[in-house]
């Protein structure tokens, strides 16, 4: 097995098969009127590219370090020796791959002691790969990033993610709470990954996210982490399976989201 105190080695190896993942994802993405599309629940889509994506993920991280666990959105938990967990989305964005647009990654982010530690993010149509961790500095496109800049209300934004099954009142909260207590600028992508991209590129502040699951911030909480970017989530106390309800951003940012994470507390 490869050692993972070699991180150089890790990286390349996790990029590669980020990249080969996307190629296979773009193969798809490239033929969407014969795609065969289902529906997990309302507005909320997986695809044969998801699964045949997630397969290679899973194929090639198994082959690399095969005393690790691995979680994915599609096919679950495949048990691991060593306590490390490889944690993947194969289409972070399926709603926006399906309906041809670019907002949408591969995510795969690793989980050892219970915190997020290292993760690569790979936007196929973009030709975007943001990589980063513990002892492996924030990189776009092998080109370092800059820290997070001060938060400047006059100018501010910030992105939010919230999934189809969270309560109406909560969605309603969280819009009001934007527009008068924030008072600030907001972006709705559908992607997690690809909003934590533009945290990382300094286009918004932070994010907030009413719904989504481990697998859409593994890779991503590490790659800001270096970056100044600190959130709200409780690792010791989440399960991989939960919905997670967070904030992220400068602390500042996150400060400030607090009353709004109180009054949507309840996880979906």
């Amino acid at each position: 097995m490869h050692d993972l105190t070699k991180q150089a080695s890790v990286e390349t190896i996790i990029e590669g098969i980020a990249r080969e993942a996307g190629e296979l994802a773009l193969e798809h993405f490239r033929s969407l009127a014969s795609l065969p599309v289902e529906k997990k629940g309302h507005l909320d889509l997986v695809t044969e590219a998801d699964r045949q994506v997630e397969d290679l993920l899973i194929a090639r991280l198994k082959q690399a370090f095969p005393d690790d666990g691995i979680y994915g959105e599609e096919r679950g938990e495949i048990a691991g020796m060593s306590g490390r967990i490889w944690v993947i989305d194969p289409i972070d964005g399926t709603f926006n791959f399906v309906r041809g647009g670019d907002n949408w990654a591969i995510s795969i982010g690793l989980f050892e002691n219970r915190r997020p530690t290292f993760g690569v993010i790979y936007a196929p149509v973009r030709d975007q790969m943001l990589v980063g961790g513990r002892s492996v500095p924030t990189q776009l496109n092998g080109k370092a990033l800059l820290p997070l800049r001060p938060l400047d209300m006059s100018q501010a934004a910030m992105s939010f993610g919230i999934h189809p099954t969270v309560a109406t009142e909560d969605r309603l909260e969280l819009m009001r709470f934007i527009s008068d207590e924030l008072r600030i600028s907001f972006r709705f992508c559908g992607s997690a990954t690809l909003s934590f991209i533009s945290v990382a590129l300094g286009e918004t502040d932070g994010y907030l996210s009413l719904g989504d699951s481990t697998w859409d911030v593994m890779a991503a909480l590490p790659i800001l982490a270096n970056l100044g970017v600190s959130h709200t989530i409780d690792w010791d106390n989440t399960d991989l399976s939960q919905k997670l309800r967070f904030a992220c951003g400068g602390d500042e940012f996150v400060s400030r989201l607090q009353p709004l994470l109180q009054n949507v507390a309840t996880a979906a």
